[in-house]
């Protein structure tokens, strides 16, 4: 009977191999590797305005959001004009709380294609909320950099790691527990892999994680195949999502448009009889 170290060692190596030995034209392994690469990361931030920024970027990629947000005005950034150039003082000193005027002012300015609903939890009021309560979040800090070592201050600590995200859910409208990973890990903060429906799915179905468990404990399990599989859990978040996924979003050429589909069940019925068979 295998430990439990070296059954998530056997799991990641099988997700690390299973994509390229599809022979799907372009998904090489080095494709892939390149994928699980931090280098690929956007650099970060150098100012207060850059990293409101990237707050409200990280904020459209929860659900449906994206298309709504996002592709409706030709990207986040389009959202300068409104929002003083992301300076979040000014958004704070212009708006105070009242989030309906600015969905006023994004209408009236970038007029969004498609429907605008106006119910508080609707995707365009709730995003106008997450602008607002973003703002209030950044202006705390006086520059970028104090930011960045008030989150090495949580990052150095095993123990200490995990309250960051649960923190940032709270104190950012419409950032939950996966948003906040998935906001730090793309600022190159490789100890955050972010709990999401693939990786539950994957490590669920496997045994790697229990059925009913919360994105606490799939962050944990996560972290804990990383350790085993003596890769970072960047390195193994992103494993297992790209076959969830299917989306190489840094190469249109592959597929269609970067995506080859889905293959996380097609992964399951292939990885789940070799572990059985070691458990």
């Amino acid at each position: 009977m295998k430990t439990i170290a070296e059954i998530d060692k056997t799991a990641y190596g099988l997700a690390r191999a299973y994509l390229p030995r599809l022979n799907i034209t372009g998904v090489t392994d080095t494709l892939v590797e390149r994928y699980l690469n931090p280098a690929s990361l956007n650099p970060r931030p150098t100012t207060k305005q850059g990293l409101y920024q990237r707050v409200l970027e990280s904020a459209q990629n929860a659900n449906m959001k994206a298309g709504v947000i996002g592709r409706s005005i030709g990207g986040v950034g389009k959202l300068a004009p409104v929002l003083e150039s992301f300076a979040p003082d000014a958004v704070l000193a212009k708006y105070g709380t009242d989030w309906l005027t600015i969905l006023d002012d994004i209408v009236k300015t970038l007029k969004p294609r498609g429907q605008i609903r106006r119910t508080p939890r609707s995707i365009w009021p709730h995003y106008c909320q997450t602008i607002l309560s973003a703002a209030t979040f950044v202006q705390q800090f006086g520059t970028a950099d104090e930011f960045f070592a008030w989150v090495d201050f949580f990052d150095r600590d095993d123990r200490a790691r995990p309250s960051l995200p649960m923190l940032l859910s709270h104190e950012i409208e419409g950032f939950g527990f996966a948003l906040s990973c998935d906001f730090l890990k793309e600022l190159g903060y490789l100890d955050f892999p972010k709990p999401d429906v693939h990786l539950r799915d994957i490590f669920t179905a496997l045994g790697l994680l229990q059925d009913g468990e919360d994105d606490y404990q799939l962050f944990k399990a996560i972290v804990r195949v990383a350790r085993n599989a003596n890769v970072t859990p960047y390195n193994a978040d992103k494993t297992f999502w790209l076959i969830g996924s299917g989306f190489f979003y840094d190469d249109p050429h592959i597929g269609n448009n970067g995506r080859i589909g889905n293959h996380k069940q097609e992964f399951i019925k292939y990885a789940e009889p070799m572990l059985r068979k070691i458990k």
